[in-house]
């Protein structure tokens, strides 16, 4: 077991369900009053650390540290960094950690928040490690699930489109099977579907889904639908992706099948797969979806700097290395970073599961 005198945020379900709800609760109190926390953070540095693209995750953070009179470092592209001269990721860590209050990392391999917490002498949230998690998007949906449709619970929610890379899609999936009659349906192509090891989530917590390939079939039945982006970036060819491009397209005709009071969520970017024209829908609630995201982190970053003057150690490996087992899949980050320890929980019957991207991995006997 591996634990660090640091608190971070790399995956929600480290945290009890309560946790999230005063989070939560938290940003709906900023959202209300933001005047009341303008200097929540009076002297405190947040570091941001965006090895790949993004919009609203780095500027909402770095918004939201701003509004509480915090000070922001770092990069927005590793280009103009040591990074381009081969530093390593714990060294890049290291050295940030020591400038700054807390760090904030954006990264294309799975599992690097993890590896970078492992290292680091402040607090890291991640904020979206390739197609794995982003544990900080789930946080801004529920918020705005709770401000916008008044529960948490017994909710059909459809989700749709890209499930295989959708780290928003497997977060959010983690986080509702704690409350109380949630059922899902997954809408996508077979070769987009979601990956079982989150299906495996999804069967141990008793919450009912189904997979289906069309969603004008399941439109009535969903109190929120949740759209994806086709992830170009996330393919091995062009060829492939222009495979899945077009399949799931959200049109104001189509619209005209579902529930009045549903709601359509997006983490966003947007490439086509919402018709611009819905946008007028008064159940588009994907652009206050973001604004809830600036609320919300503002919550998790007071929440984070507020543990870490505590003693809240928190456990980042559990499993062991186990002999002769390295994980297979080739976007993890024990792959690029060799020094890590090779961390895998044991699921029985020789399986194993890598810590860092939760790939599995059937150990040859």
């Amino acid at each position: 077991m591996t634990t660090s005198k640091h608190p971070h945020l790399i995956d929600l379900n480290d945290y009890p369900v309560s946790w999230w709800k005063e989070v939560v609760d938290l940003g709906e109190k900023i959202k209300n009053n933001p005047e009341v926390y303008s200097g929540a953070c009076h002297n405190k540095i947040m570091a941001t650390l965006f090895y790949e693209p993004s919009t609203r995750t780095q500027m909402s953070f770095q918004t939201a540290m701003l509004r509480l009179g915090g000070r922001l470092i770092g990069f927005d592209n590793p280009a103009n960094s040591s990074v381009s001269k081969g530093e390593t990721l714990k060294d890049t860590t290291k050295i940030v950690s020591n400038y700054a209050d807390i760090l904030v990392m954006r990264h294309p391999v799975a599992g690097a928040a993890k590896a970078a917490a492992l290292s680091a002498d402040c607090p890291v949230i991640n904020a979206g490690d390739s197609g794995h998690l982003h544990p900080t998007q789930t946080l801004t949906d529920l918020l705005t699930l709770k401000c916008e449709k008044g529960r948490l619970d017994h909710l059909t929610i459809g989700l749709c489109g890209d499930l295989i890379n959708g780290r928003t899609v497997h977060s959010l999936i983690k986080a509702m099977t704690c409350f109380e009659g949630n059922q899902f349906i997954l809408i996508s192509t077979p070769e987009l579907k979601l990956p079982s090891y989150v299906k495996d989530i999804l069967t141990a917590s008793g919450c009912p889904f189904r997979e289906v390939a069309s969603l004008e079939e399941v439109l009535p039945e969903l109190d929120v639908l949740y759209m994806t982006r086709i992830q170009q970036e996330r393919f091995a060819s062009r060829e492939a992706y222009l495979a899945q491009k077009d399949t799931y397209i959200l049109t104001v005709k189509k619209l005209k099948a579902a529930k009045p009071d549903m709601i359509i969520l997006h983490p966003l970017p947007r490439v086509d797969e919402i018709e611009v024209a819905v946008d007028e829908d008064p159940r588009a609630m994907y652009f206050n979806q973001a604004r809830y995201g600036m609320y919300v982190r503002m919550a998790l970053i007071i929440t984070m700097l507020d543990l870490n003057k505590k003693d809240n150690p928190t456990i980042l490996l559990r499993g062991t290395t186990v002999k002769g087992a390295a994980c297979k899949n080739p976007n993890c980050i024990t792959c690029s970073e060799s020094y890590l320890p090779k961390s895998f929980l044991e699921l029985g019957n020789g399986l194993l599961e890598c810590e860092y991207c939760n790939e599995r991995l059937l150990l040859e006997r």
